[in-house]
């Protein structure tokens, strides 16, 4: 039996099992620095963010562009509320391009799918579904992604989450300890396995003005 430690220093979330929560981490927001190392991340995962990236670009940014047009042409921009949302909407359109860009640069693929052999076949790494049961012997599964592609409803854990590092190079059989701001809690690895990781993929958002100018030209 092996066991690996991990050590977290968030505070304690309220609500269902909390080993599960401290396991997912939040998605970035449109002004966060994006780092400069590695992005690993799923085939699925980089192609949503090319396809959020391309919609920015060429649908959402120009159709804003062209409603700052219009309302600068109405007069007095201090007191245009369409003018200066539009502004500010621009910025935050350029601020998340630019995040999504650099995030697709730093990209790389892992294949959760592609032929291991050896200890890459049987030990948790980035792309593997873990499936553990807690101290109490209730079971979780966890596909382990990355940081772009973090999904609570699915499951999809962050590899950098204080559960993503507790489960790394375990295997099936192996107990890792994952320590919380209050004490410690062991998780019993039962199963690894490397299968296709869904992740949701990106949809244009109803409420974008990419959108609603289409409603407009269909109407």
């Amino acid at each position: 039996m092996i066991i690996f430690c991990l050590f977290a220093s968030n505070k304690m979330l309220p609500g269902r099992d909390y080993e599960m929560r401290k396991g997912f981490t939040r998605k970035p927001t449109t002004n966060e620095p994006a780092t400069t190392v590695k992005n690993y991340i799923t085939r699925d995962g980089l192609k949503r963010l090319k396809d959020e990236h391309e919609f920015l670009l060429t649908r959402e940014r120009p159709a804003v562009t062209e409603v700052v047009a219009w309302a600068a042409s109405n007069g007095d921009r201090s007191e245009n509320a369409d003018y200066q949302y539009g502004k500010r909407r621009l910025r935050q359109i350029d601020g998340r391009i630019r995040f999504l860009t650099k995030r697709i640069e730093a990209a790389e693929v892992v294949d959760p799918e592609a032929p291991r052999s050896g200890q890459a076949a049987i030990r948790a790494f980035f792309g593997a579904t873990v499936r553990y049961a807690n101290a109490t012997g209730q079971e979780r599964e966890v596909s382990i992604v990355g940081t772009d592609e973090v999904d609570l409803n699915r499951n999809h854990i962050s590899w950098v989450s204080p559960l993503g590092r507790a489960l790394m190079k375990s295997a099936a059989g192996d107990t890792v300890v994952l320590q919380l701001p209050d004490g410690t809690t062991s998780l019993t690895v039962l199963e690894v396995r490397y299968v296709h990781i869904p992740v949701e993929p990106f949809r244009e958002p109803a409420g974008s003005e990419a959108s609603a100018k289409g409603l407009r030209r269909r109407s």
